[in-house]
């Protein structure tokens, strides 16, 4: 899993229940010793051990809702979010091996991060919490709560997550690249480059 920086966030993902529903309930336990094994050999290399990623490009996946990982896996798989390096990754995982890989992350604590930029912030803050209302961008609080932890089969957890990555999925919403989610699309649209770097900045920070 190298650089997805192409593909579109999480983060910062604003999104719509539609858009991030639940992947299919199975009816079998997750096996987390599968999940751990499958995640050590395909994707610890871009994303850390323990689901960190230590390089901006590359999503922190630590602590993430297991039904919204599931649901992204599939989706590269089918084609639906499209990114080559992604897709090659999980060509040749079942739904199953998806799914325990998805529940271990969510087993492992996530690493706070840190906003960077202390001229942005307040702009960042202002729209993760209020919105742009007169171009009628919805809050980002909304869906993934004041505190950036998203709500489990609905809307992914985005505090701490890298900039960088956040960032990019905006820009990639924005400009079609990412199409698996209407209503971030929708979002994105709305907002210009300056704005997108605040709130993905002040994301970071949140925890």
């Amino acid at each position: 899993m190298k650089s997805i920086a192409s593909s579109l966030l999480t983060a910062a993902a604003l999104l719509a229940g539609s858009a991030f529903a639940a992947a299919p309930a199975a009816s079998a336990k997750p096996d987390l010793a599968k999940g751990e094994a499958s995640y050590t050999a395909v994707c610890a290399a871009c994303h850390a051990a323990d689901g960190n990623s230590t390089t901006p490009v590359n999503p922190k996946l630590a602590q993430q809702h297991p039904e919204y990982l599931a649901k992204q896996l599939q989706e590269f798989k089918s084609g639906k979010r499209a990114n080559a390096v992604m897709s090659g990754m999980v060509a040749a995982l079942s739904d199953d091996d998806m799914r325990n890989i998805s529940y271990w992350l969510a087993s492992k604590q996530a690493k706070p991060g840190f906003a960077k930029d202390k001229d942005s912030v307040a702009l960042g803050e202002r729209i993760y919490r209020g919105g742009i209302p007169d171009r009628q961008v919805a809050a980002c609080a909304g869906c993934h709560a004041p505190n950036g932890a998203g709500i489990p089969s609905q809307y992914p957890r985005l505090s701490g997550q890298h900039a960088d990555y956040t960032a990019a999925q905006l820009v990639a919403f924005r400009d079609g690249a990412r199409k698996n989610s209407a209503q971030m699309t929708g979002v994105a649209a709305k907002m210009n480059d300056r704005e997108i770097k605040a709130v993905a900045d002040y994301i970071a920070g949140l925890r």
